[in-house]
């Protein structure tokens, strides 16, 4: 019986047990003749080379002993396609991990050789190495054979790509640009960085971390996906390099929650697969990988895709840096803004207002003197007067915060504060009645409060603020307010707290005042004005 293209028509499962036998035991088996007897020959000059040897032979016994297995199988026609195509991939996994150990460690010995001057050794390797991506090629043919299609499938499985071989362009090299692309990729300046390699294989793992030790990389390794994750989680790391099938947690469930964490959510992966399909790719890529590389893998693209991705890291982190710097730099910059405008009008100014001017029914405005201050300060050095000035005011602005009142401004030893300013407050009087309360304790209990006494002046009333200033701008309030409570401080005797009658009115029950009688106040006449007793 012959089929429609002239072919004749031969069983699927009988194709697929005569391609096994002809085109992987037989070459599995001179694969395992040639890595024995390199071993022996290198093994007989030294030991140099000996342990990454036995590992090829140890790889090549692994394949000779799958294909011998593949050979005795007897595959069924009937299996359906979802069955086969399973089948198949789980035969091409198995027989590229040895062949990508081989690969892997026949390589490293031959860079190693050409260093040493081992030509000998070079040649060797060469052929088997050569014999290991003709086989590496075989084994993608049976993709053909996962739709259960006979000859035809194996002539599609035929225009696959052998992805290890040096002479062939693989799919990866082919997104890039060709060959020329990748030499191009090659030749920039190599970036390091510190990378964790996961992979249940230990010679997989030992291949790949070594590999990137001579790249210049640091390296750390896991055997398992609850390890990667666990690792991770630590932080430290520029790159993952991923192994996709694991047992327990395999490579996509480690990238979904490495993607759900926020201190690995950016991390760069790189997801290396000894299942070179798209369909895998594809998943990986959605999942949140950075990359996706077939076992072996190729030298040339390991080196273009870690390079990409840690510079895409490191130019991630340095705007990270300077976003951060920005940030910081923009809350210096707000609280400067915060240490010379009350909070709500540094908002209105940032938001664009250039004239800042608000009129308000009923603020409270004290000031304060320090009495005895100049002659104190005329027998003290600068810096002693500075620190002492410090000590007295910033415990002030500390009274200030608690009455949530707001300082205006100090001029020398002189400190004012206003309450119902910016933010209108229904009881600016008692507030601003209770931070003065304590500031005779603040002056006394300081240094050189033997030396020093207090003045204070409080009155309420209509008052207008705004910003004053282009250059140096400064927050200021205005009005008659203001000017009689500058009045009452300045006719107050040493020691004691001088209100007006508004203030006493708008303070409420909570304090006692005692009327000191009609004062003559420059500007104002003759009012009634009352001392804080107990203060």
């Amino acid at each position: 019986m012959r089929t429609n293209d002239g072919h004749d028509s031969v069983p699927a499962a009988r194709q697929l047990a005569e391609f096994v036998r002809e085109e992987l035991e037989a070459p599995a088996n001179d694969l395992a003749r040639r890595t024995a007897a390199i071993l022996d020959e290198a093994a007989a000059k030294g030991d140099a080379y000996r342990d990454d040897l036995a590992r090829t032979v140890k790889a090549a016994s692994h394949l000779q002993r799958l294909t011998a297995a593949l050979a005795e199988r007897r595959f069924d026609d009937a299996a359906g396609a979802a069955d086969r195509q399973g089948e198949i991939r789980t035969i091409r996994h198995d027989l590229r991990t040895p062949i990508t150990a081989i690969l892997g460690y026949g390589e490293l010995v031959a860079e190693e050789a050409g260093d040493n001057g081992d030509a000998w050794l070079g040649e060797a390797l060469a052929d088997t190495l050569g014999l290991a991506n003709r086989l590496l090629t075989s084994v993608e043919k049976l993709s053909g054979f996962a739709r259960n299609s006979g000859a035809a499938g194996l002539r599609a499985g035929d225009a696959a790509p052998a992805s290890h071989d040096s002479s062939d362009e693989t799919d990866d090299a082919k997104a890039d640009g060709g060959s020329g692309a990748k030499r191009g990729e090659a030749a920039r300046q190599p970036i390091t960085g510190r990378i964790l390699v996961v992979d249940d294989n230990p010679s997989m793992r030992d291949l790949i971390a070594r590999r990137l030790k001579r790249h210049g990389h640091e390296v750390a390794t896991c055997n398992s996906g609850e390890s990667a994750l666990e690792k991770s989680a630590r932080g430290g790391f520029d790159l993952m390099m991923l192994d996709l099938l694991m047992p327990g947690i395999d490579g996509l469930e480690v990238l979904k929650r490495l993607r759900e964490r926020p201190e690995t959510q950016v991390l760069p992966v790189i997801v290396m697969s000894a299942l070179d399909e798209v369909e895998a790719a594809v998943r990986c890529i959605e999942a949140g990988a950075d990359d996706y590389l077939s076992k072996p893998l190729d030298e040339t693209l390991l080196r273009a895709r870690i390079g990409s991705s840690l510079e895409r890291k490191f130019l991630r982190d340095r705007e990270q840096e300077t976003l951060r710097l920005l940030r910081a730099e923009q809350q210096r910059s707000d609280d400067l803004l915060h240490n010379i405008l009350p909070v709500s009008v540094a908002r209105r100014l940032r938001a664009g207002e250039s004239a800042i001017a608000d009129r308000f029914d009923e603020v409270t405005v004290l000031f304060c003197d320090l009495v005895g201050f100049t002659r104190l300060a005329a027998d003290m050095p600068p810096a002693e007067t500075l620190e002492l000035l410090a000590g007295i005011f910033s415990r002030f602005d500390a009274l200030a915060d608690r009455n949530g009142l707001e300082k205006i401004k100090t001029i020398g030893d002189a400190y004012m504060v206003v309450g119902g300013i910016p933010d209108p407050i229904a009881d600016s009087a008692r507030r601003v009645v209770s931070m003065a309360a304590e500031m005779p304790a603040v002056v006394h209990g300081g240094a050189h409060g033997s030396m020093l006494d207090i003045r204070i002046g409080i009155h309420t009333g209509p008052a207008a603020a705004g910003i004053v200033g282009t250059k140096k701008f400064f927050y200021d309030v205005w009005g008659d307010t203001v000017n009689t409570a500058s009045r009452l401080e300045a006719s107050c005797e040493p020691g004691r707290i001088h209100a007006s009658e508004a203030t006493v009115a708008a303070a409420g029950g909570g304090f006692r005042f005692e009327p000191r009688g009609p004062v003559d106040l420059p500007g104002k006449g003759r009012m009634q004005t009352f001392y804080l007793k107990d203060a």
